[in-house]
């Protein structure tokens, strides 16, 4: 699959004349709890020559291919990106994370993950988690029968949001680094479980509720809501990242 990836990114530089200067894997196959049957997740951001924003008009900004079973590819400008990452869009923050990178120009890559720690905004990104976590909670795991991958939905944005509070840093993409956060054993064990089973479910596999986990999950929205109010504010201003972009860009 990885060849059938990088050929359709090699398509969409010819195509629209970009280049892409980092292109990963965005989803659960990165997070570290896929299915068999997860699709692939693929985002990138990519620029064009110099003179295309040298201009009056608004251009698009994103690249998007039809999604399909298997393949679910997309891409933001570098001046999007840019100007997201300074209002700590948390997504991209994972992208530039993810340990399943498909292409990279290093110097844009090591640059922008240089700057993670300077421009995460606590706030917005607990509140992106938070929300992220209450929704999964309340919408996708109640009742007599739940879908298993649903616990995940749950588990990741809930660990990061916790990291937030705890460590005031930008948490891993990872769930496997998020889990370093989980000391009780029969939680560990809960989710230890969960994980080999998903090994062989498909993506619609449900289960009964699994009250140790439905436990931790909510008294951890609980304990996140509680201290939310120790999160520190500040800002950035867009120096470094104005430089990167006249730098990428040759200008």
């Amino acid at each position: 699959m990885r060849d059938v990836i990088l050929q359709k990114l090699n398509e969409i530089e010819a195509k629209h004349d970009v280049k892409i200067l980092l292109a990963v894997e965005s989803g659960s196959r990165a997070w570290g709890f896929a299915s068999p049957d997860s699709d692939y997740d693929v985002r990138f951001v990519y620029m064009h020559k110099a003179a295309h924003y040298i201009s009056i008009e608004t251009k698009r900004d994103v690249i998007e291919l039809p999604v399909n079973e298997v393949l679910d590819i997309g891409g933001w400008d570098i001046k999007k990106a840019l100007w997201l990452f300074r209002k700590t869009n948390a997504t991209l923050y994972e992208w530039l994370q993810s340990p399943i990178i498909y292409m990279a120009d290093e110097n844009f890559h090591q640059q922008m993950l240089s700057m993670m720690e300077e421009y995460y905004l606590l706030r917005p990104a607990f509140h992106h988690y938070i929300s992220m976590a209450l929704n999964t909670y309340n919408g996708d795991l109640q009742g007599s029968e739940v879908r298993m991958k649903k616990y995940f939905y749950a588990l990741r944005p809930i660990l990061a949001a916790k990291w937030i509070i705890d460590r005031q840093s930008v948490p891993p993409m990872q769930f496997s680094k998020l889990r370093v956060l989980v000391e009780d054993s029969s939680i560990n064990t809960a989710i230890d479980e969960l994980l080999e089973a998903k090994k062989t479910a498909d993506e619609k596999t449900t289960m009964p509720p699994n009250a140790v986990l439905h436990t931790f999950i909510k008294d951890t929205i609980g304990y996140c809501n509680a201290n939310k109010d120790k999160l520190s504010e500040r800002d950035s201003d867009t120096g470094r990242l104005n430089e990167l972009f006249r730098q990428m860009i040759g200008v």
